[in-house]
């Protein structure tokens, strides 16, 4: 039970984040966004706004550099007159001050011509398309036996469609740059990422440097959930803006605006048909999936992926087709696919319970298996069964009606449900270096990057159990560019992924100690690259359980989760404290994803409605009331040194299905629409 190494820093204000650090003759900018959905900028007047004392400069597509071309279209900022969706940022102010900024760019005038907007996903959208891949690179479909005729064939059926809405990440620490160029052509960046080398990259080719001229610093990041994996438009503004106005520049995306530029998870129609026999044993599964991408740049979530591998059926098919439409493009959020498409398999599986008068505990046990269901591939681990079971234990499962709305409580009826989790067990190629110091200490450096996650603390904690040392000899070194390259902190990787390059170079430092340490230190590197790309072939996964206990209103048809639990199966735990605390993070998310967020559109002008968090509702402590998260003891000698899986993002899969299926328990109503709402419910009560 290790405390953050960096807590002390935190509480007392001694970290800086990326808007923060001191730089001298700083300016700041604003962003002026498209107020149309859908056309073209006709003109840009900015007259009015260059008047106001203190103002620099003001960007459009009428002065903007010219940028080198990345994948990334959003970062094509101020290079064509196109408006893609409403809030897309067509100009930029930079001022003296904050306030002078913002006033500058309230007149900053943009004409349009204007065209109609297509912004509502729908599974009959005549543009609907199937994309090359889904990420992070998946095919679009999969397909085995004969799933349509197995399915009209089954003795128990369910054929129904869930939706989940879109949903923006909202980090505490907004989207925040600042930009320095220097003298000699090279390019500083405070900023706030998910990922110091990818940053450092990108930025060098759209501006045309090499990557040794660009310095990416982020050793605070204030969370991320997935927006900040990749470089948003605030990056790219902030450069050029520093470079317009010839000094450095601060730019922090407003909570309004990050609401259109800063990435969102897509709103999924996911129609699922399981098919089985009297006892439950699956003959077929079908999920199809509908998504929405952007005009500017495809984004598929991968959300008929796990179910690809949860459960054995000889008849199976899955699918994914898209809408491009006038929206901004939806990115990563907390588990991209697996959290939306789990929510959809696990309330079908608890639909198939029902009709087949089956403990939705015991449907899951017979439906699993020691392979992967499409690939065939064997599981390194596989702790579904054992996670189903020590949750029911701990949660008294076994005291559970099977028939729904039958627990009251004056005027609450309560409920409990079930569903499983998992994510996959991924491992990316990093480098890192440690360094023996002649005072006896060591320095590991790697430019990972912590968001919150706790991930100094894990990193520093594999090295000094590598190098056989006491942690407080242990100096861990994240977040800056200027370390060897690290990969991004998502998709659960970070500890797997870093700590292998960490662990190796440790070793490596090990081997080349051989008495005391000369003044200049001994330091040795390791890249991992051929490690990764020789590792043997099984399916790698982390599994869980999830259980909710709520309560319902009936007078106001309001949801509480009165108690949640759970239990998950992700290898070698490093810190227990701060995985703890990922655990329950990812839960709390969850209930938020099944009774509260929800990111409205707005129909005809094509833009988000919900654009701060007094209107976009996120769980608040009144509504974690009971909330635990253990996990049980899995040795999985096929993963990394550490044998480790990721546990940042499994918390959140399945807790939505949990309690939606824990409200059917309550209730006997089912909602399969996100967020379950007392407008929703209440209705069908």
């Amino acid at each position: 039970m290790t405390d953050r190494l960096e807590g002390r820093e935190k509480i007392t204000g001694e970290a800086r984040y990326a808007f923060e650090y001191p730089v001298e003759g700083v300016a700041y900018a604003a962003a002026v966004q498209a107020s149309v959905g859908r056309g073209e900028v006709t003109s840009v007047g900015t007259e009015e706004a260059l008047r106001l004392p203190g103002v620099l400069a003001v960007l459009s597509c009428e002065n903007a550099p010219r940028l080198n071309e990345v994948d990334d279209g959003e970062l094509a900022l101020f290079q064509s007159r196109k408006v893609s969706y409403r809030g897309q940022f067509v100009a930029a102010v930079v001022a003296e001050t904050l306030e002078t900024a913002r006033e500058a760019a309230r007149l900053v005038r943009v004409d349009y011509r204007s065209e109609t907007p297509d912004v509502r996903l729908r599974a009959d959208h005549p543009g609907l398309y199937k994309p090359e891949s889904v990420n992070p690179g998946f095919p679009a479909d999969t397909g085995q036996g004969t799933p349509d005729e197995a399915f009209a064939n089954s003795a128990v059926r369910v054929d129904a469609t869930y939706t989940t809405p879109a949903e923006h990440n909202n980090p505490m620490e907004p989207h925040s740059t600042i930009a320095r160029w220097d003298e000699d052509g090279t390019l500083t960046l405070y900023d706030s990422n998910q990922g110091s080398s990818i940053v450092q990259s990108t930025l060098a080719r759209i501006f045309g440097l090499d990557v040794g001229q660009v310095r990416v610093v982020a050793p605070h990041v204030g969370g991320g959930f997935g927006a900040k994996g990749t470089p948003r438009p605030n990056a790219v503004l902030t450069v050029m803006a520093a470079r317009a106005a010839g000094r450095p520049v601060k730019f922090a995306v407003p909570r309004q605006q990050m609401f259109a530029t800063t990435g969102y998870r897509t709103p999924t129609i996911q129609r699922i048909r399981l098919g089985a026999d009297e006892d439950g044993r699956l003959n077929a599964i079908v999920h199809e999936v509908v998504e929405q991408t952007s005009t500017v740049r495809e984004f598929a979530e991968q959300t008929a992926t796990p179910t690809r591998v949860m459960y054995r059926a000889p008849h199976r098919r899955t699918s994914h087709r898209l809408a491009r439409l006038d929206v901004p493009t939806p990115s990563w959020m907390r588990a991209p696919g697996e959290t939306p498409g789990m929510f959809g398999l696990e309330s079908a599986m608890d639909e198939l319970a029902v009709a087949a008068g089956i403990d939705p505990i015991e449907l899951r046990v017979r439906n699993d298996t020691d392979r992967e269901p499409e690939s065939g591939l064997p599981f390194s681990s596989r702790g579904l069964v054992a996670c189903l079971r020590e949750g029911a234990d701990r949660f008294g499962w076994v005291a559970r009606d099977p028939e729904p709305g039958v627990r009251r409580q004056g005027r609450k009826l309560l409920g409990t449900g079930v569903a499983a989790s998992t994510y996959p067990a991924y491992m990316q190629p990093n480098r890192a270096t440690a360094r023996a110091e002649p005072d006896g200490t060591f320095t590991v450096r790697i430019a990972a990057s912590d968001i919150g996650t706790g991930a100094r603390t894990a990193l520093a904690l594999i090295a000094a159990e590598a190098l056989k040392a006491d942690l407080d000899r242990v100096r861990m070194e994240i977040g800056d560019s200027a370390f060897p390259k690290a990969s991004v902190a998502g998709g659960s990787a970070g500890t797997s992924s870093w700590g292998t390059a960490v662990v190796r170079a440790c070793e490596a430092l090990r081997g080349r100690l051989n008495g005391a340490v000369p003044p200049e230190g001994v330091e040795a590197s390791a890249d991992t690259a051929e490690e990764v790309k020789g590792r043997d072939e099984y399916a790698r996964h982390a599994f869980g359980a999830q259980f909710a206990d709520v309560e319902v209103d009936v007078d106001t048809g309001e949801v509480r989760v009165r108690r949640m639990l759970g239990v998950f199966a992700a290898g070698r735990i490093i810190n227990p404290k701060t995985a703890r605390s990922q655990f329950i993070g990812g839960m709390t998310m969850g209930l938020g994803m099944a009774l509260l967020e929800e990111s409205v559109m707005d129909a005809e002008f094509g833009d988000y409605l919900t654009r701060d968090l007094a209107q976009y509702h996120v769980p608040a402590c009144a509504d974690v009331r009971d909330i635990e998260a253990v996990w049980v003891e899995e040795s999985d000698p096929h993963l990394n040194p550490m044998g480790t899986k990721g546990i940042g993002e499994i918390g959140i899969v399945g807790a939505a299905a949990a309690i939606a299926n824990a409200v059917y328990h309550a209730t006997g109503v089912r909602v399969r629409d996100l967020p379950i709402t007392p407008s929703r419910l209440l209705p069908e009560l």
